[in-house]
């Protein structure tokens, strides 16, 4: 029978080479050259059918990807066994030589991947013994179910394994016979439907286990206890369930992404994971069963990150969370929920990430000490309009705060200073006070409505970047930035409809990146030669002309401009002209900066305007004009001169005795 199967791969190999058009001889070495690096032969992308003679004898590792390799065989390989590591990735592999790699005793990693091995597949004949092989690429083969046994039968020291975009639609028990010192199985972008009890049974060293973007829809008695790292994003998994066992499950990471869990999954409480994601699923509730009454406390000492985002979630209940000891990331953005509470102390000690973004919040309650260690909180999409308005005071280490697109009011230094005797006590004043945040660097305030900035709004908070874009109407006290001198270095203000600035931002020292765009400003602000710009964007407002002392102030630090949409007279601003001709300041948009010509019915480009294009006439033609008017004047005077004299002499000789 094996003879026979021999026989048949021998004939279709014959079969394929007759078929084959005439090709003329292959080009000698020196024409079709390999890199060679030590023991290294580099040949890829050279439409090679095999590799080139004259190779060195004790080469280790040979890269044949992207070729025209199709039957591969000892003639192909050029009778090397010495390889350490073999690529043949992206080839039109579809014949192997049976017993090929049995003397290639000390080869470790092998890829086939993106080949035609369905084709071979076919004559189940066992490809192996890979007696040394530890990294077996075989994705993208068009393989299905079966037939990759054919490959892994005989491999005893295969750790790691790609299967990935292939056709398999079952997993069996015998799938992974041949190779059970596997530690790292990869069968991403398959078709599995199902996967039979035990199918892993037989890989004590299993440590991750990547079934993304298949077609399973439960996972019941989930029981590898030795598994650490397990993807199932991308499937149509609607109930994930481990055994009950007192034995410790190794399990870290969970990935169940992706997915229509309608239950939250069942982890038994001896476990260690620290990763789980059950992001974008039809989740309602933290229940892990059908009802109340069978819900199993869910005990997390061990999770670092918690990902809940794009569920159907109405609230997160503060015993949910007070068994996640170790909690570092929380992230339960894009769901429905009205209210979030955290004022048990030490319920959250070690959380530095919070994710509320995109809900409905009407509520939000921090208590003292809750949130000692919590850096970055994202609240953005809430539509949030009454919070105590020393909230964020409570956070202690708290330097990135996302706020935009909700309806709050800034208090200022006067409110800033009538602090509430209770935590839940009422907020009368009903504005939010960002003085005296100790460590916060980075506010977005952006789409909050706001109709004023009042003074000392940021008193004793070091920021470092402010952003109150798209405000408009936003009416900005002269001193709303006090305090600020020294820290702040980002200005975001755009599309705030402003026609005037009036805080004097050349008092900021340490600021560097302005953003004034889409306003209404027809004058700059003014700015010292201390000041520290480097980035300032003046798109879309109604400058005119750049004051030439503004222009002076901002050359020695600036190093990008934006101007574009502004309706410049051209002959006005030929200070902005030199700066750009002669300094290092660049204007990415330089081809969008136009400028209003008399002598032009449409706006010209600032780059084509020249000195010449506004010049005056020049006085001296005046003062020609004056002298030659002078000069026909004098000569007509000294003609009536002449001919008054010429009359009165004549006369004199007419009446001579």
């Amino acid at each position: 029978m094996a003879a026979f199967q021999l026989l048949f791969l021998l004939s279709v190999g014959c079969s394929v080479a007759f078929a084959r058009p005439p090709q003329t001889p292959r080009a000698p070495l020196h024409l079709r050259p390999c890199q060679v690096v030590q023991m290294d032969v580099l040949c890829s992308d050279l439409s090679l059918r095999g590799v080139p003679i004259n190779l060195p004898r004790q080469v280790q590792m040979l890269d044949l990807s992207r070729n025209q390799v199709q039957n591969l065989t000892e003639e192909t390989l050029g009778f090397h066994t010495g390889f350490h590591r073999l690529n043949l990735h992206s080839n039109r592999i579809h014949f192997i030589q049976p017993g090929l790699f049995r003397d290639m005793k000390d080869l470790r990693v092998l890829d086939l991947s993106k080949n035609h091995l369905n084709v071979f597949a076919h004559s189940k004949i066992n490809v192996g013994p890979l007696t040394a092989v530890e990294f077996l690429d075989l994705s993208n083969n068009g393989l299905y179910t079966g037939m990759s046994d054919f490959f892994l039968a005989e491999s005893p020291s295969l750790a790691n394994l790609s299967l990935n975009s292939n056709s398999i639609t079952k997993i069996t028990r015998n799938t992974f016979g041949g190779a059970a010192s596997l530690r790292k199985i990869n069968l991403h972008n398959n078709v599995i439907l199902e996967i039979e009890d035990g199918a892993f049974d037989s890989l004590d060293n299993l440590t991750e286990l990547d079934l993304s973007k298949n077609s399973i829809t439960c996972i019941l008695d989930f029981n590898l206890f030795n598994l650490a790292f397990l993807n199932l994003s991308k499937n149509s998994v609607e109930f994930f369930q481990s055994v009950e066992s007192n034995v410790s499950f190794k399990l870290r990471s969970l990935d169940l992404s992706e997915n229509k869990l309608l239950y939250f999954p069942l982890l038994p409480e001896n476990n260690v994971l620290e990763f789980l994601d059950v992001s974008r699923n039809r989740l309602q509730t933290v229940n892990n069963t059908g009802g109340p009454e069978n819900q199993t406390n869910l005990i997390f000492h061990h999770l670092r990150y918690l990902d809940m985002s794009y569920n159907k979630f109405k609230s997160i209940p503060e015993y949910f969370i007070n068994c996640m000891k170790s909690l570092e990331v929380l992230n339960v953005s894009n769901n429905c929920i009205g209210s979030f509470s955290a004022t048990s102390k030490g319920l959250l000690h070690k959380v530095k990430i919070i994710n509320l973004s995109y809900n409905s919040l009407q509520s939000l309650t921090f208590g003292k000490n809750t949130l000692p260690s919590l850096k970055k909180l994202f609240l953005q999409g809430n539509d949030l309009s009454i919070l105590d308005h020393q909230i964020f005071q409570r956070l202690p280490s708290m330097k990135y705060l996302q706020l935009q697109q909700n309806n709050l009011k800034i208090c200022g230094s006067e409110q800033n200073q009538l602090e509430p005797t209770l935590t839940n006590q009422k907020n009368s004043s009903g504005c939010v006070s960002f003085s005296s945040v100790c460590n916060l660097h980075f506010l977005y305030l952006s789409e909050n409505n706001l109709k004023t900035l009042p003074a000392g709004a940021f008193t004793n908070t070091p920021l470092k970047l402010l952003d109150l874009s798209l405000n408009p109407g936003l009416d900005i006290h002269k001193d709303s930035l006090s305090g600020l001198e020294h820290t702040l270095v980002h200005l975001v203000l755009r599309e705030n409809n402003m026609s005037s600035l009036n805080p004097d931002l050349s008092l900021l020292k340490c600021l560097k990146h302005v953003d004034l765009s889409t306003n209404q400003l027809n004058t700059l602000p003014t700015w010292s030669k201390e000041s520290a710009i480097e980035s300032l964007n003046l798109q879309n407002n109604n400058l005119v002309t750049l004051d030439h002392s503004t222009i002076l102030a901002l050359e020695h630090s600036l190093k990008t401009l934006y101007m574009g949409f502004n309706p410049l007279s051209c002959c006005d601003n030929l200070a902005f002209l030199h700066m750009m001709q002669h300094s290092s300041v660049i204007v990415p948009d330089i081809e969008i900066v136009t400028c209003v010509h008399s002598e032009h019915s449409e706006p010209v480009n600032i780059e084509r305007v020249t000195k010449e294009m506004c010049h005056q006439p020049p006085p001296t033609n005046y003062t020609l004009v004056v002298v030659a008017v002078f000069s026909v004047l004098v000569v007509l005077a000294v003609l009536l001169g002449v001919c008054c004299c010429y009359r009165r002499t004549k006369h004199r000789r007419g009446f001579r005795a």
